[in-house]
């Protein structure tokens, strides 16, 4: 009888289930969790808080000065002006946005691509060389991201003061090359996305480092590589706190600086309140970083998909 009843027993296992696995619940995917409307209630209200200054910034570029002062914020003024704040902000004060926005490209380009090439250079060295001090090296990297830049910002001024580097470009690039963060990005990308295998090969086949970094490590890092530059970008083009203390030359001004300064007219008294430009500028201020943003999501995206096909 138990002989007879072994072979019954073994049927009525489901095809692809080994002895002694869990039971899987029907109808249930672990790849594809149920729908809820919870998850939809969530993501409605993180779309809704996302886009709400957005709005109230679109709303508010359409008022002149006197309807942004005395309607509400999300109503429309009695006039619509986007075009005549759109003039006027590259106009007013001798054409002083159009400078400032010079500048922060300038800081971003110069500052942000600097700290871009050196976190790729650094961090692709410390994951794939071995030398003394490796560790050590790493460890300062981790203690850097540790310390909020706030905190280093006056010591910074007081050194740059001291060798007369302050109120020029130069104290507002220096200060943006050193990317802790984006370093450690790089190093961790690095040991993930490239074989040393395919290092060691290269070598083999009398492939020098530089020749090897570019023609063979570069295109696997392109998607690290995107994210840095975006995060660098974004972090320079909004950098308030250095540009404040160390330069004093409005013609050295970034926008978050200029911006700032035109809205402090308001309470200021016998100065022109300008608030309606203040909202257009910022406007204008945020177009650059979207479109930055669109412009390499797509490398971004296409290179997380080779990454995976040569996976």
């Amino acid at each position: 009888m138990t002989v007879a009843a072994e072979p019954r027993r073994h049927a009525r296992r489901s095809p692809g289930r080994e002895a002694g696995a869990p039971r899987k619940r029907r109808g249930w995917n672990p790849a594809q969790p149920p729908k809820s409307w919870l998850y939809t209630l969530v993501l409605g209200i993180t779309v809704v808080y996302a886009f709400f200054p957005l709005a109230w910034l679109l709303i508010n570029t359409t008022k002149t000065q006197k309807d942004f002062i005395s309607t509400f914020g999300f109503a429309p003024g009695s006039s619509f002006a986007f075009w005549d704040n759109l003039v006027q902000v590259f106009t007013y004060s001798n054409g002083a946005f159009a400078r400032w926005l010079l500048n922060t490209v300038l800081y971003v380009v110069v500052g942000g691509g600097g700290a871009v090439f050196l976190a790729v250079l650094g961090g692709y060295g410390l994951a794939m060389y071995r030398f003394p001090g490796r560790k050590a090296v790493f460890l300062v990297v981790m203690g850097a991201m540790a310390v909020p830049s706030a905190v280093l910002a006056v010591p910074q001024f007081l050194m740059f003061a001291k060798i007369g580097l302050t109120n020029n470009p130069f104290s507002v690039i220096i200060p943006s090359l050193v990317a802790p963060f984006a370093f450690y990005l790089m190093y961790t990308f690095s040991q993930e996305s490239v074989p040393k295998e395919l290092l060691e090969a290269a070598r083999m086949d009398g492939s020098g480092e530089f020749r090897t970094f570019f023609r063979i490590s570069l295109p696997l890092l392109a998607p690290g590589i995107v994210t840095v530059s975006l995060f660098t970008a974004t972090t320079t083009w909004n950098n308030y706190f250095i540009p404040l203390i160390m330069l004093k030359d409005s013609s050295w001004y970034p926008l978050t600086i200029g911006l700032n300064q035109w809205n402090q007219q308001a309470y200021i008294p016998g100065a022109e309140p300008v608030q309606n430009l203040v909202v257009m500028g910022s406007l204008i201020t945020i177009v650059p970083l979207i479109a930055t943003f669109l412009f390499l999501q797509r490398y971004w995206q296409a290179g997380l998909s080779a990454g995976s096909v040569k996976a």
